[in-house]
């Protein structure tokens, strides 16, 4: 027997306490759950569950009992260390248990450790733990090809010349230069491969323009077939091609500026197939609309990861590593979760969402905007009308909608130095007066001075 502990006791998400061994089925129970959650963790018995010890009476047989009864009804199979223990001088017995091999279950049923309480996890649930314990092997870049989908001869030696060259390694043959990228497993090509060297890559990009801020009516479609390097490039051509142009002066040189950063564009584009679910057979898509430009990719986000999480930045949950350390490889991805920042500082305006398995970022046109607003001033000049007197502040919050048409509350509050429910009060005032109108849904909506 250990020598007596004093150490306060209470349950938590890695304790449990029991009164008496009548709790037995119970205590494997929490047991298990507390293996799938933290992969270790104690079951006391003969302490009370507000932490009192009432003790028990127990002796060598006792442990062989559990140890049976623990054997016998939790798989995998583990190995806890069982003693008694006095507290209080009293005798409990104490259990200490670890594992690496989860899912557990106790009587052929799968549980979680949530605060002080076990849940008996639903299949749905079964299935995510088992997923995520099994992530790096399941992951699709990270897998050998099926059997006789793609070999050395099906690969273009001038793209991995390039891509070496790119990634500043040493050249010496095809097999050698796959290996340095660890893009083999035993002898054999993993799926990143074909996405980026295969004469025949089975990726496909798809592009459309439409008339309005709806897809209603089409007036250009255009679907590129090509590796992952070829179809990033034609994504950035195809959206410069449908937006609008416009040019600065650098000292004696006209330096053309596209109404969306390219800088922006371009990460969220190479986001787009880094990241994207290669399971799901859809494609990549970009759509431009009058209003925006939107980029959507199949597979929501990653990993529990949320849009709040993401937008925060220096987070990276990625669905395929490995295509994410090629494209660092050769300086198209930042590392250490970098890139939302830099969309964030270049698009400061861009929304993200998920709809039906998609993962969709939609980076306003300044043009639309302007022309809206002009068209706004316009009809204002010309009828003539009387027009509330403004403060100052009311004033600052109309010349930023004008040049924002969709920003939100939040940025007004930031930029004005003033609270979200000063502003909410301003924008009230200033919808009731006329001079201010909200336009399309709560999150896709824009302001219009009207």
């Amino acid at each position: 027997m250990s020598s007596e502990l004093t150490v306060q006791l209470r349950e938590s998400e890695t304790v449990e306490l029991k009164k008496s061994l009548a709790e037995l089925k119970q205590g494997l129970i929490s047991m298990v759950a507390i293996l799938n959650k933290h992969d270790s963790g104690e079951l006391w018995f003969g302490v009370a569950p507000n932490g009192h010890t009432v003790g028990l009476e127990a002796n060598e047989k006792t442990l062989r009992d559990v140890s049976q009864a623990i054997g016998a009804h939790i798989e995998p199979r583990i190995y806890p260390h069982i003693e008694l223990a006095l507290r209080d001088c009293k005798t409990c017995l104490r259990l200490t248990f670890c594992g690496h091999e989860s899912p557990y279950f106790a009587f052929g049923r799968a549980y979680m450790r949530v605060a002080d309480e076990d849940r008996q996890l639903s299949a749905r649930e079964l299935e995510n733990l088992i997923l995520h314990k099994n992530k790096e092997a399941l992951r699709w870049d990270n897998m050998a090809c099926e059997a006789g989908t793609l070999s050395l001869d099906a690969l273009d030696t001038a793209k991995i010349m390039r891509f070496v060259e790119l990634a500043e390694l040493t050249w010496d043959s095809p097999e050698n230069a796959l290996d340095k990228l660890d893009l083999r497993k035993n002898g054999q090509l993993l799926n990143a491969v074909r996405l980026f060297f295969a004469r025949q890559p089975p990726l496909q990009l798809r592009c459309a323009v439409f008339a309005a801020t709806d897809s209603a009516t089409i007036i250009d479609r255009h679907d590129f077939d090509g590796d992952i390097l070829e179809l990033v490039d034609e994504a950035q051509k195809y959206i410069l091609k449908n937006i609008h142009i416009g040019m600065r002066l650098d000292g004696l040189y006209r330096v053309d500026v596209p109404e969306i950063s390219m800088d922006a564009l371009r990460e969220a584009i190479v986001n787009a197939f880094c990241h994207r679910d290669y399971r799901d057979p859809d494609y990549v898509h970009i759509a431009v609309f009058k209003n925006r430009v939107e980029i959507r990719s199949p597979g929501g986000l990653y990993d529990g990861l949320t849009i709040e999480e993401m937008r925060r930045g220096n987070v990276s949950r990625r669905r395929n590593p490995l295509i994410a350390d090629l494209f660092r490889r050769i300086h198209m991805v930042e590392g250490w979760g970098r890139g939302m920042p830099l969309i964030l500082k270049n698009a400061p305006n861009v929304q993200f969402r998920q709809i039906a398995g998609l993962f969709i970022a939609s980076f306003e046109r300044s043009s639309f905007f302007e022309t809206v607003a002009q068209k706004t001033v316009d009809k204002t000049v010309d009828k003539t009308v009387d027009k509330p007197e403004l403060t100052d502040k009311e004033e600052a919050l109309c010349a930023l909608v004008h040049q924002h048409a969709n920003i939100t509350q939040k940025n007004m509050a930031d930029q004005l130095g003033l609270t979200e429910r000063g502003i909410r009060y301003l924008t009230d005032k200033l919808q009731k007066q006329g001079v201010l109108r909200r336009l399309g849904g709560k999150k896709s909506g824009w302001w219009e001075i009207t």
